[in-house]
Order: C-alpha cells, then sequence, then structure tokens
C-alpha cells in the first residue's frame, strides 16, 4: 500500500556546506527537520535539502537568517 503524500517544507541549497551547516545548527537548537535527498521535483546545485512540516517554515527562515546560513530555495511539495 503507498503512503499518502502530504504538504512538506522544503529548503534546497546551493552547496553542500550550506546543507551541513543546516543540519549542524538545527539539531543543536533543537529545530525541526532532517536532511533528505533533493526532491525530483526541484532543481538544485546541492543533492540534499531540509525537510520539515510546513508550520515549521516561519521559524525555520528566521533562526537560519539569524544564523547567516544561505540557500537557494524554499518550497512547499506535496512528497
Amino acid at each position: 500500500m503507498f503512503r499518502k503524500k502530504k504538504p512538506t517544507f522544503i529548503i534546497a541549497f546551493d552547496a553542500t556546506t550550506q546543507a551541513m551547516a543546516t543540519d549542524k545548527f538545527c539539531t543543536k537548537n533543537g529545530l525541526p527537520g532532517r536532511l533528505i535527498p533533493v526532491p525530483r521535483e526541484i532543481t538544485a546545485g546541492c543533492g540534499f535539502a531540509w525537510k520539515a512540516a510546513p508550520e515549521d517554515e516561519t521559524i525555520l527562515i528566521e533562526a537560519l537568517t539569524k544564523e547567516g546560513i544561505e540557500w537557494a530555495s524554499t518550497h512547499i511539495l506535496e512528497i
């Protein structure tokens, strides 16, 4: 049986170093989400993306901006 797709907040990165910095920062600070392979629906310079619930978008963007971590794009995808 197939898993039902649900809306997911995705942050795509231009470089692996940005993805790794996000993972380290979010894990250290208890922020929601995890690293995943970039979904086929989007294009990014790096093979990793950050996945979280759509309701976590604001807190993640604010935290990454404050920390100075850059990203390429954000998306809400059904995956």
